[in-house]
């Protein structure tokens, strides 16, 4: 935790920034970057924010992170965007409800956007020292932990998010080998996202305990853990 004065603090700032921090979980990481002190600033980033940004538009993420930059280091990014259903879609019981428009809505949320975040965030983050690049998964998109079937969109986007956190992690060694791009796992947690779909007798985080969690599990991982697929309690998820 940082505990410096304003008088003994020496370098660049070091800047936490939180991507979907409109949302359950994004505001509750957040709360709790900013409550730990341990960062000079924690920027907020989400569809309502100055600087705004939209998954859809790369042109907002390409501004909000050259922002985020302009404020110091970055060191630890998190991606806490999603999405699962609204009015419009949502998760397929069957092969029958597959429909190609939701298939593509649900691959430039929960895959090309974040793809664009990594794109543009991942060659700012210092060459020195430990950096870190969360983005929130889900266990659904594990190919190997799959034997329920259903949730098509979902579980086939988030298994291409899985990739391109892997791809981008061994590109990312080579620019800076202290950093770490990692997908995580934040567990069912009490949000408009997952609530609806929340089974019976399943554990159900809320928001505040989910953050704890993901930021405990960060704070574990080691350089080894770069390019990894981790749940909250910060155990390896099957791809």
């Amino acid at each position: 935790m940082r505990h410096d004065t304003e008088s003994e603090k020496t370098g660049p700032a070091q800047v936490a920034v939180v991507f979907g921090a409109g949302g359950g979980i994004g505001s509750a990481l957040t709360a709790a970057l900013t409550a730990s002190g341990r960062y000079d600033q924690v920027i907020a980033l989400g569809r309502k924010s100055s600087p705004a940004i939209d998954l859809l538009d790369e042109a907002s993420l390409a501004a909000a992170i050259a922002f985020a930059t302009g404020q110091g280091e970055l060191r630890l990014l998190i991606d806490a965007t999603g999405f699962l259903h609204d009015d419009q879609q949502a998760p397929e019981k069957t092969w029958r409800q597959i429909d190609p428009a939701n298939l593509a809505r649900s691959y430039a949320l929960n895959a090309i956007g974040p793809a664009l975040l990594m794109k543009h965030a991942l060659p700012l983050l210092p060459r020195q020292g430990r950096s870190v690049f969360a983005t929130l998964s889900a266990r659904v998109g594990s190919i190997g932990d799959n034997r329920l079937g259903g949730w098509y969109a979902y579980r086939a986007a988030k298994a291409a998010l899985n990739q391109l956190v892997r791809t981008a992690s061994v590109e990312l060694a080579r620019r800076a080998p202290e950093a770490l791009c990692v997908a995580l796992h934040p567990g069912t947690v009490a949000t408009g996202l997952s609530a609806p779909f929340a089974a019976q007798g399943l554990e159900v985080h809320t928001p505040d305990v989910a953050a704890r969690h993901l930021l405990d599990v960060l704070e574990r991982l080691g350089p080894e853990a770069n390019g990894g697929f981790y749940d909250w309690r910060g155990q390896t998820i099957l791809w």
